[in-house]
């Protein structure tokens, strides 16, 4: 597993003008004819982020004690949103790209890897939109903030994990895509992203925190909106999942792929 592992990184620097070709490429196509055009990154976080916030905090009365609930909201829904959209556009990978891996050898993982690494880039972008509304809420920077950086690491290797298995399934069993569209809702609702943590009856408390996502989310607002260190039990609760998940990943990928030629 090791020599693999080491086989995929350097064919991943190899290969790496082709993954830079196909991450602009990406967001080319998402962008495509938008007068804003990348501003859209920014901007579409700060307008759902107000829209939700009317409806939850005004007429669902979701308040946060000591803490802004537009913050709160608008780090979950980032977060969310880059893991919605890196598998969503993972499971198409391998098919959206049939007629070029044909013609020519390109390793095949590199093209779910660029579908997830150019959603990170734009949720980088939308980043910006978090920096701009900590001023605008009043919410203190402390040092923890610097680690920031930490729970996004680990959901791009969760995220990329899941692209790889949606990438492969898809290519045998195409119901897949859509019977994702429900797992994804559903998963939505079942992760903490406008709703506060207390509403969660304690019954239901262990199951809520068997979910990867919401780990990945209370580091980010542990360091962003609370200011405080996170416990290590949210460590491991992004490490694990997120180092796991991709080796499985990588695994079931590595195995499903002999055959892609037959399907594609």
């Amino acid at each position: 597993m090791k020599r693999k592992l080491e086989l995929w990184a350097y064919q991943a620097r190899k290969f790496r003008p082709l993954v830079k070709e196909l991450i602009k490429r990406d967001l080319k196509v998402k962008y495509r004819r938008s007068f804003l055009g990348y501003v859209w990154s920014l901007l579409n976080p700060l307008l759902m982020m107000a829209v939700m916030s009317l409806v939850f905090s005004h007429f669902f009365r979701f308040q946060m004690e000591g803490v802004s609930y537009p913050l709160y909201l608008i780090c979950g829904q980032t977060l969310f949103n880059f893991f919605n959209e890196s598998t969503n556009q993972s499971m198409f990978a391998i098919l959206g790209n049939a007629t070029l891996l044909k013609k020519v050898y390109i390793p095949k993982f590199i093209f779910p890897l660029a579908r997830t690494l150019s959603s990170f880039v734009t949720m980088s972008f939308s980043l910006g939109a978090i920096v701009i509304v900590i001023p605008f809420t009043g919410t203190p920077i402390t040092p923890y903030i610097l680690l920031f950086w930490v729970p996004l690491v680990f959901l791009f290797l969760f995220s990329c994990g899941v692209g790889l298995v949606l990438s492969a399934l898809s290519v045998y069993f195409r119901d897949i895509t859509h019977l994702y569209s429900v797992v994804i809702l559903a998963w939505m609702y079942f992760t903490p992203i406008f709703y506060p943590t207390t509403i969660i009856p304690d019954h239901l408390s262990l199951l809520f925190k068997l979910n990867p996502l919401y780990h990945f989310i209370a580091f980010f607002r542990d360091t962003v909106v609370y200011g405080c260190m996170p416990s290590s039990a949210t460590w491991l609760g992004c490490a694990v999942p997120g180092v796991v998940v991709f080796l499985l990943g990588f695994l079931i990928f590595r195995k499903l792929q002999k055959n892609f030629i037959l399907y594609i």
